[in-house]
């Protein structure tokens, strides 16, 4: 009996940039992390990328990169932050991929999605077709190859999309076992009924389409998917493989495919260490032959479906009501909130539509006025998205437009190309999967439909915006502060809006704390500066000056002047304007410098009032990660008081504490926290030192046991996981440098004192294991006594970051996907 076995991840997170910004803001729902994105990374992407293999003591005997090994997706707005925000773990993933190649007899194990996550059956037929495009062009230009599979969003499903996707040489995709209607044997008359989920998972089907193509469909094991979600599989990765090799049945007579998809996050977000329930399954599987790994690409090669399939249209994974759950009050929710309802979700529905509705018709008359055929544009504006540099946008303007366009309509062009991506982007599919509209998923597809609405504005001059929020308004949220759609748009929406002043309020006052080069990128803006002069008195600062703001995105370009004056806390105040001409910005610079020069600050206020009409900002207008940075900077002067404070009731107090604590006698509150933050500023200020000394930690240590001061401290567990990251890199360069090594050995004990993540470090160790560690073992068998001693350290170092190390280095086989490490650190 042929056995065979494929686990399918779909990777995806919504798209969370703000429109405006085309970047991911501070999202503090994410703490530790900056967002949602991050956090989900360093719990699930990444350890899918170096993935741990334990023995029975817990020590680590393989890495492996999890992707090589599975059937994968992901979403093609996350693999662009990853492009940017993590390329190692991007890179890894495409590794995997080019790996998974070569373990498959040709065949990738990454497959195509559908770009933003769409609901494809609520979407119109010229929103699918460019979905799908979308999401092919995006494959190919990442993983340079044409994809053999998509995966459909929440797998909801029609034939029309199904054809589209045949149409664009897709040759299969996963659904649900639930979505299968009714199978027969290829070229038997009799149907035979399937719904239920009682198809047979074990095999391949045809889906023979209206068009008069086909697309091959596999039905992936519910039940096993759904233990691995829910049900705890992933607790061991045993229990995943004996389940696994259960599903095969001795009664079928064909090669058996034993398949299950869920959400990647799964494996590691979801279930921590799930990625290692994972890999050991796989391993286990594979060390004992009971199966053989494979993806859909390399089963389909060898065994073609022997029966086709009729499926249940307008169905999907994750609603027992079909796709009711993206457009009404169905039943299926989260349960967030009791006695909340979702009778929201249907209005939601319908205003976007109007909107996209409305904006077509438009879209189309203004853009035949430059572009030969506008819709065609907009298929192949996805070349723009994934390289947005001027010489990708003249050649897209080449192709498309009607004729030579100055640079305002190149302009024009290009905003209509984003309001298009942005009445796509509203239709996320988890704008709708959740329980309540404000939600931030909900908001945020709220938010493009915010950025289509001003667009069209700026346009076609036209007011749709109250009549989206009248639409808008019918949408009632479950908490009574937040009321309806309308008054959401308002407290979210409105206030996000940012156009080329705002941007330049906010170079004008981040100017004022950190120094900008004369052209600088702020998000998706260009600012080439003009002019710039800076006073200061005492605390007080003051900058005046001019520069040209770009949109990198539409390219829409002014220039403005500006002037800002920050009184040494968190009252900062400015103006921005159009710039009004070398006259004006003269007098501007000439009464403003003079007032401030003579110190008369209420004249400077007044005058910058006088000078921006009213055009002024605050620190509130600053984007929230500056705004952030910059509070924390007018902080430090404050904590740097606090901590003069704390440490000289401790060094006045100390022998007192340590008196108390040999007694056993706890430290009054006061006491406690004074020791613990001296102690702890200590440290750090120690740690910050390159050339820092061990004795000098090791003092503290002690002195922090002796008061019983409690030094776990994320900020000091950060610094250490930085200097052994930093060590280790310095090491690989130079292995044979012994005190180097002593000093990372020493390090490493310091890091598992304060529970340091040992991820990245033992990602660095286990290549060093493979690359270095062979040669100096051999020279210590040959009697070189250095060599020995280096083993017996580095030995000794790999039980710090619990990484096994084989006496015989022969066993050390390369483990699969181990190459991606090299960039994993």
């Amino acid at each position: 009996m042929e056995r065979y076995i494929c686990i399918h991840g779909h990777f995806y997170q919504p798209p969370r940039e703000n429109p405006w910004l085309e970047a991911i803001e501070l999202q503090d729902s994410a703490d530790p992390y900056h967002d949602w994105n991050e956090r989900i990374t360093a719990e699930c992407y990444a350890p899918n990328a170096a993935s741990r293999i334990l023995d029975d003591q817990g020590l680590i005997v393989r890495i492996v990169n999890n992707y090589s090994r599975i059937s994968f997706n992901f979403g093609p707005t996350l693999l662009s932050w990853l492009e940017e925000k993590r390329p190692d773990v991007y890179q890894a993933i495409l590794d995997a991929d080019r790996e998974s190649r070569e373990r498959f007899s040709g065949h990738g194990s990454a497959i195509a999605q559908a770009y933003n996550h769409m609901i494809l059956p609520l979407g119109n037929q010229r929103d699918k077709h460019t979905q799908i495009v979308w999401g092919i062009r995006d494959f190919e230009h990442r993983f340079g190859r044409k994809p053999e599979g998509m995966w459909l969003a929440e797998t909801a499903v029609d034939l029309e999309s199904l054809d589209l996707m045949a149409q664009q040489g897709i040759s299969f995709t996963v659904l649900s076992p639930y979505q299968a209607r009714r199978v027969r044997k290829i070229g038997a008359k009799e149907w035979r009924d399937a719904s239920g989920g009682r198809i047979d998972p074990t095999m391949p089907y045809v889906q023979c389409l209206p068009s008069g193509r086909s697309i091959i469909i596999f039905f992936y094991d519910g039940p096993i998917s759904r233990g691995v979600a829910f049900e705890g599989l992933l607790n061991r990765g045993e229990y995943l493989a004996h389940r696994l090799i259960g599903a095969f049945s001795e009664a079928r007579t064909w090669p058996q495919l034993v398949h299950i998809a869920t959400d990647g996050e799964t494996y590691g977000h979801h279930h921590k260490y799930g990625e290692m329930a994972l890999s050991y399954a796989l391993h286990y599987i594979e060390s004992h032959n009971l199966a053989r790994i494979t993806n859909y690409g390399e089963y389909l090669e060898q065994f073609q479906p022997t029966h086709e399939v009729d499926i249940l249209e307008n169905t999907s994974w994750s609603c027992f009501h079909g796709v009711d759950r993206w457009q009404s009050d169905c039943g299926c929710a989260s349960g967030m909130g009791s006695g909340w309802n979702q009778q929201w979700r249907a209005p939601l529905r319908a205003a976007l539509n109007w909107l996209r509705d409305r904006l077509a018709p438009e879209f189309e008359r203004h853009g035949r006025e430059l572009l030969k055929d506008p819709w065609e544009a907009r298929e192949d504006y996805i070349t723009v998205i994934l390289n947005r540099s001027p010489e990708h946008i003249q050649e897209f303007i080449a192709r498309h437009a009607a004729r030579d366009l100055s640079e305002e309509e190149i302009t024009r062009v290009l905003k209509l190309m984003e309001l298009q991506r942005h009445a796509m982007l509203m239709y996320t599919s988890c704008g709708w999967f959740f329980d309540e509209l404000s939600g931030i998923e909900t908001v945020q597809v709220i938010m493009y439909a915010g950025r289509a609405v001003q667009l069209a504005q700026e346009l076609f001059g036209d007011t749709i915006e109250e009549q989206f929020l009248a639409r808008l308004e019918l949408a009632k949220s479950n908490i009574p502060d937040y009321r309806d759609g309308r008054r959401i748009y308002e407290r979210w929406v409105r206030p996000a809006m940012i156009d080329l002043a705002r941007v330049g309020a906010h170079y004008a006052m981040s100017s004022l704390f950190e120094t900008y080069n004369s052209q600088t990128e702020i998000y998706s803006y260009l600012i080439e500066r003009e002019d710039y002069r800076r006073w200061e008195i005492g605390r007080v600062k003051l900058a005046i000056g001019r520069a040209w703001i770009t949109s990198q995105i539409t390219l829409d370009s002014q220039e403005f002047s500006f002037g800002v004056i920050h009184f040494g806390d968190h009252n900062l105040s400015g103006g921005v304007r159009q710039f009004q001409g070398l006259e004006n910005y003269t007098l501007l610079t000439k009464e403003v410098s003079s007032a401030f020069e003579h110190a008369d600050l209420p004249q400077v206020i007044r005058l910058l009032d006088k000078h921006f009409a009213g055009l002024t900002y605050s620190l509130k207008s600053l984007f929230r990660d500056e705004q952030r940075k910059i509070l924390t900077l007018i902080l430090e002067s404050t904590l740097a008081e606090a901590a003069t404070v704390y440490r000289q009731l401790y060094e006045r107090h100390a022998p007192l504490m340590r008196f108390m604590t040999d007694l056993g006698i706890p430290l009054p509150r006061s006491f406690q926290s004074a020791a613990e933050f001296a102690l702890s500023t200590t440290l750090q200020e120690v740690l910050e030192d390159e050339e820092f000394d061990l004795t000098r930690v090791q003092a503290i240590l002690e002195e922090a046991k002796s008061v019983g001061a409690n030094l776990e401290n994320r900020r000091i567990a950060y610094a250490i996981d930085d200097l052994l990251d930093q060590r280790l890199e310095q090491f690989a360069a130079q292995p044979a440098n012994f005190a180097l090594l002593e000093r990372i050995e020493a390090l490493a004990g310091l890091a598992r004192i304060f529970g340091v993540s040992l991820w990245r470090d033992q990602n660095r160790y286990y290549q060093l294991l493979h690359r270095i560690y062979p040669e100096f073992l051999a020279r210590a068998r040959r009697g070189d006594s250095r060599a020995q001693l280096w083993v017996r350290h580095f030995t000794a170092l790999g039980a710090q970051l619990s990484v096994r190390v084989p006496a015989d280095p022969a066993s050390m086989m390369a483990a699969p996907g181990s190459e991606s490490l090299k960039t994993m650190g």
